[in-house]
């Protein structure tokens, strides 16, 4: 039946399709739909994305120690989940997006503590605080007037050069009138120092005036700890080398063993370890430690932090909190610690 130019269909009647669709139709081409079997790819990357973040020791380091530089950056990985979300609804598919859940999820269990705020308050014995105050800082003074104004009760420091150690001395000597200094690194305590020793953590490749570890013992009011200041080699990304952590892992072993013969209980180590927690490398420490690890803490570079490469540890002790302290005229931030005995 026609009306006017139009064709009226019997009720409950609909035109068959012969060979085309009519436009607007879903299914018709041109109009996307969501769909199961679509974004394969994305799901697969999803699902090695949560499985390098929970086995990253399943990487090697074989050439080029790709697996500890996985484990520096591990925590950023957590990045692919917004971007393959992106992805996943730009390509409108529901596998893509549903797989999301599992690096999520895997990101969420190892990092997500980390977000949940501390509390300063917390009771605790000492304060302690570490600090690389880089050797070619331009502001000494200006270092040097933040970290006396801390509040901590030890604050150890690296790369401590001969032009700026009266500096430090001077500016933290009326808070802190115990200290020792060894090489490049030094300790200053608002208590007693005692049986300050060298720690040999040099690499045998190392030539020359190399002394970076020291090892003091310091008779607080809550007892003796043996605090242990490091600083171990730096680690580049080189080509063709790859990223180099040979000579840092070497010191670390060494680190770990002088740490293993300690005779005191308790151990308090402040230091630059050019490494993260996460990192393979540093093993022989954290294994044998305590990490303060309470949020993200990234220390380095101070202009935009990446990876928290300055650690307190302890053995026989807790630390109870742990922060970033703001940018010095050094290339790292500080990190200051609570800890309970």
């Amino acid at each position: 039946m026609e009306i006017g130019d139009r064709k009226v269909h019997a009720a409950g009647k609909r035109p068959r399709r012969v060979g085309r669709w009519h436009r607007g139709e879903v299914g018709a081409p041109g109009r996307t739909s969501w769909s199961w079997t679509r974004g394969r790819v994305l799901a697969a990357v999803a699902v090695l994305v949560a499985a390098l973040l929970a086995f990253p020791g399943v990487v090697p380091d074989a050439a080029g120690n790709p697996g500890s530089l996985l484990e520096t950056f591990l925590p950023w990985g957590g990045l692919a989940v917004p971007v393959l979300a992106v992805l996943a609804l730009l390509r409108r598919s529901v596998t893509a997006v549903v797989s999301l859940v599992l690096p999520a999820a895997v990101w969420a269990a190892l990092f997500g503590e980390r977000l949940l705020p501390g509390d300063r308050g917390t009771a605790h014995d000492l304060t302690v605080l570490q600090h690389n105050v880089n050797d070619e800082n331009p502001d000494p003074e200006g270092t040097a007037r933040a970290l006396a104004q801390a509040g901590a009760d030890l604050i150890a420091l690296e790369e401590l050069t001969p032009g700026a150690l009266p500096v430090y001395e001077s500016a933290l000597a009326p808070g802190h009138p115990h200290h020792a200094v060894v090489g490049t690194v030094g300790l200053w305590s608002r208590y007693p120092l005692a049986d300050t020793r060298p720690v040999d953590i040099k690499p045998v490749e190392v030539t020359g005036d190399w002394s970076r570890g020291m090892r003091s013992t310091v008779r607080t009011p809550y007892g003796e700890a043996a605090v242990y200041v490091a600083h171990l080699p730096s680690v580049r990304i080189r080509l063709p080398d790859g990223f180099g952590t040979g000579r840092r892992d070497e010191s670390a072993a060494a680190l770990g063993a002088a740490i293993a013969a300690e005779k005191q209980d308790r151990i308090i180590l402040l230091g630059d370890l050019n490494g993260t927690l996460d990192d393979r490398g540093l093993a022989p420490v954290t294994s044998r430690l305590t990490p303060a690890e309470e949020g993200f803490g990234f220390s380095w570079p101070a202009a935009f932090p990446v990876a928290r490469i300055d650690h307190v540890m302890t053995r026989a002790a807790n630390p109870v909190t742990t922060w970033t302290l703001p940018a010095t005229g050094s290339d790292h931030l500080a990190v200051a610690a609570r800890i309970k005995f």
